[in-house]
This record gives structure tokens, sequence and C-alpha cells, in this order.
């Protein structure tokens, strides 16, 4: 036990500091070294006790603990009193332990290393309902990309330059998935029915790739929709594929992938369109029932109600026959890779979800349709009907003016 003779009150003041301070008026113990902790194996208890001896002193102690070359704590134990105060015996005993301590401003940190990946933004735009492609591929015959399956609703064309153009057009079976990382190239795959599918461009030159594709497109319309989308080129995946929160992870992204998930993107925002088309049939339907509802009546014309006929047949086969809906890609049928990557995309997007939605709702209207058609018959059958009755009552009446007037004559 290490017993020292001190005046009360006593202060305890820990500490730390990056050097040594000065050397006078106090006593300094070295204790080795302590790599990331310290325990201090002394506390203090006070003992009062009683002396005849009359003294007046001051006494300052520090102990200092190092951690490393930059780091210390030091403990001053501060002491003051006059001859008229009891003596105190404090005494350093094994009872505490301070763990964990210091600042670890030159500990060594361990990094982790990144996985390389590159984003890739997706952009699909739908501003038309009709492109010529024969004349847009005759005009960009240069980035023109050939096709490597019967589908013939779209085209991919490429802009920029490649570091490896040969390598994004190998076969997955040689083992080689190049991707478009690492290049300022850019595709653009061009649909039939209106849809625009952009790879690798950024916003500012969006604009100029959508004016190439409005010189062959027709049906434009007055407001273009657009969805955005995210592919994450990540080489040291363990598996071909990730899904995430609006993005899709692949190990590499090539001509195939970009066809496949153009295709998916180029549906679903083509989808997104004939369902507000048919929203707002439904609406107008709902609001002609509410009428008929007030009055009993409604004053639609057949012409009108035809031109709503049209629509709603029209808009239900664009979806199944110029979307292709439900045809499957042939690259997915050749590669089960990317027929995970069209299931997962398909899904994704609700394609198959938002399709019975609109397929619900054409009943509706076609319902509705039936209806106003049965109602607007039986007016025309009316109308027949009073007509041959006014045509019958005129012949009477004429027959029965002839007899007046023959009776006449015979009387004469």
């Amino acid at each position: 036990m290490w017993r020292t003779k001190l005046c009360q009150p006593v202060r305890t003041i820990f500490t730390k500091t990056p050097s040594p301070p000065p050397r006078h008026h106090y006593h300094r113990y070295q204790r080795p070294l302590i790599p990331l902790s310290v325990s201090l194996a002394k506390t203090v208890t006070c003992i009062r006790t009683r002396d005849s001896h009359s003294y007046s002193s001051s006494i300052l102690n520090e102990q200092t603990f190092h951690f490393d070359s930059s780091s210390s704590l030091v403990a001053h134990c501060i002491t003051s009193a006059s001859s008229a105060d009891p003596q105190v015996v404090v005494d350093w005993n094994d009872a505490v332990s301070c763990s964990e301590v210091g600042d670890g401003a030159n500990g060594s940190l361990e990094e982790e290393e990144e996985d390389p990946r590159t984003n890739i933004p997706v952009k699909a735009y739908f501003f038309s309902t009709s492109v010529d492609l024969r004349s847009l591929v005759a005009q960009n015959r240069q980035n023109f990309i050939p096709p490597t399956s019967r589908m013939t609703n779209y085209v991919v064309l490429k802009f920029g330059t490649l570091s490896n153009p040969s390598g994004l057009l190998s076969s997955l079976s040689q083992g080689t998935g190049a991707g478009i990382s690492g290049s300022d190239c850019c595709f653009m795959v061009v649909f039939q029915y209106g849809s625009i599918v952009l790879f690798n461009v950024s916003e500012p030159e969006v604009d100029g790739y959508l004016k190439i594709v409005e010189r062959h497109a027709s049906g434009l319309l007055p407001e273009m929709r657009k969805d955005e989308y995210e592919v994450i080129e990540k080489p040291t995946l363990s598996t071909w594929m990730q899904g995430g929160l609006d993005h899709i992870m692949l190990q590499f992204l090539n001509i195939d992938g970009i066809r496949i998930i153009g295709s998916v993107l180029g549906q679903s925002i083509a989808l997104d369109y004939y369902v507000r088309q048919v929203d707002g049939m439904v609406a107008e339907f709902t609001d002609i029932n509410r009428g008929m509802e007030k009055t009993g009546t409604f004053t639609m014309e057949s012409k009108k109600l035809f031109q709503l006929v049209g629509k709603a047949n029209s808009n239900l086969a664009d979806v199944i026959l110029k979307l292709g809906l439900f045809e499957r890609s042939d690259i997915a049928w050749k590669d089960a890779k990317y027929a995970q990557i069209w299931e997962y995309l398909r899904d994704e997007f609700e394609l198959t979800q938002r399709f019975a939605s609109l397929d619900f709702k054409l009943k509706f209207v076609e319902h509705n349709i039936r209806f106003l058609q049965e109602i607007l018959q039986n007016r025309k059958s009316d109308f027949l009907e009073w007509l041959i009755i006014i045509l019958i009552s005129a012949e009477i009446l004429i027959s029965l003016y002839d007899l007046f007037q023959r009776t006449a004559s015979t009387l004469h």
C-alpha cells in the first residue's frame, strides 16, 4: 500500500495532453507504454487523523500514463491546508479501472475499398403514337446496330465512341462481358409505337436525341410522358443480377441487356399513356351517369358515342398488338440470364397488373357504351314508331276527307 500524507481538501483532475507539462514543483512517475487502454490501479481514500504538529504545505503530484507517441493521461492531485486543519491520509488502493482511454488520433484505421461500380442513367420517353423506323435508320445508318433477334418493332442506335466496340457485341457464351462503363457511348432504343429509351445520356443532351426521332414521328402528343431508371454495373457482384429501388445491378451491361431493359421500359411508359387515356374515358362516362342520375336522361349524340367506341377499341388493340405486351423477347428465350432480367423488370414495373387494371376499365367503358347504345337505339325506335303513327294518322285523315268529298257530291 502506498501512503502519502496530504492536507485536505483533495482534488483529482484527469486530463489529456499531447506533450509533457513543465518539470518544476512536481514529481513524475513514468509508466510502461500501453497501446489502447490503461487501468488506474489506485483509488484515493481519505482518512482523518489528528497530529500535534503544525505545518503549512502545498503539494502537487502528477501521474502520467502514456498510450502512444502523441496522447497521454495525466492525473493531478492538488492539496493545500493550514496548520489548524486536521491531517488527512490518502491511501491508493486497487479498486477502479479505466479502459479504452485514448483519443485515437494516430490510431490505425482500416479503410474498406469500395467495390468498383458504374451508374448508368436510363430515361424513357413517350411523345408520339408512331415512328417510321425505316426512315430513321436510313438517316442514321452509321449509328445503327444490327438486330440480333426477329423483333422488328424497335431499333438501337449508338452515339459516341467505345473503347472496345467489339466487346459489346461479343457472346456471353464466350465469357466476355464488356460493358459501356468507362466510355462516352450513348444508346437510344426507338420503338415503332412511339417510345424512346436513352442509356447513359445526361439531362442537357436529351432534347438533341429526341429531335432526331421527332423528324420521323407522327401523332405527336401535347404532353410528353417521362420515366427514369438506373442500371448499375458491378463486376464483383456475386450473382448475375440484383434488383433494388428504382435500379437494377448487373455484372455488366451489353447490347442484349440494353435491348431487354429498353423493351420493358418502353412498354411501361407507353402503357402509362394508354392507361391515362382510358382513365379519361372512365371519367367522362362517370359524369354522364351522374347526369342521368339527376335528370333521368342524357343528351349525348350518337356520333360522340361512336367516337368513344372507336377510341376504346383502338387503345386495346394498340396495347395488345403494337406494344407486344404479352410477347416474350427472343433474347430472353435464348439466354436464361436475360430471361431473369426480363421477368424481374416486368414484375418491377407491374406490367401484368397494370394491363389487368386497364382491361377492367375498358370493360367498364364497354358496359357503359352498350347501355348508352341501347338507349340511343330505343330513342331511334321510338322516333320511327311515332313517325309511322303520324303517317298512318295522316292517311286516315286523307281517306276521311276523300270520303266526305264524295258524300257531299252525291247529295248535290
